[in-house]
């Protein structure tokens, strides 16, 4: 079996890591690729390579220099995130298939470098005053920060038509029953004779 990419992104607040949770629950050959990090652990709950690879800014900056992500950003001043070349190897290895939350500009690199093998899917909230609903729900942030996230959505759908297909999350159940329907055919599709 060649291993496949499934890649999700939207704005935050649209729902995508709830719907790559409940695929994971529902596809075992579906395996979870963990991101790189230089923020540090929050709480005692985070742990390494569960749910980031914590590392310092130097080793991701020298992970830059040797070519070892597939994507990589940095978010704010000295905050890295990206994915490991290494990651997606293993977990092809262990014969399964990557799965992936990330945000827009990351989906659209690992689709990029991963060509046919990947899939990205982007996640759209029905409207921006639901997804502002929706950020307002969780009582997470600040108004400010929801007015920030709220800006950054508006500039991430402008690349909803560079994915390779839609998801609109209006109903949860919906959305992620369409998802599973996406992602099974294109695991169990034969890849493209180059």
């Amino acid at each position: 079996m060649q291993g496949k990419i499934i890649v999700f992104s939207a704005p935050s607040g649209a729902g995508k890591t709830t719907i790559v949770h409940r695929l994971m629950e529902r596809l075992p050959e579906l395996s979870f690729s963990i991101s790189a990090c230089t923020r540090d652990r929050r709480g005692r709950t985070e742990a390494n390579g569960k749910d980031y690879y914590f590392i310092s800014v130097q080793d991701f900056q020298d992970k830059i220099r040797h070519d070892e992500f597939v994507e990589w950003e940095e978010v704010y001043e000295g905050a890295f995130y990206g994915t490991l070349k290494s990651e997606i190897e293993r977990i092809w290895d262990s014969g399964k298939h990557a799965i992936l939350d990330v945000d827009v500009k990351g989906g659209l690199s690992i689709k990029e470098f991963y060509k046919d093998r990947a899939l990205a899917i982007f996640v759209r909230p029905p409207s921006i005053e639901v997804l502002e609903q929706r950020l307002q729900a969780r009582a997470t942030d600040s108004q400010s920060s929801i007015s920030s996230r709220v800006y950054k959505a508006n500039f991430e759908l402008a690349f909803e038509d560079r994915f390779d297909v839609t998801v609109v999350n209006d109903d949860l159940d919906v959305a992620t029953d369409q998802a599973e329907k996406l992602v099974r055919q294109f695991i169990s599709a034969e890849p493209a004779i180059v």
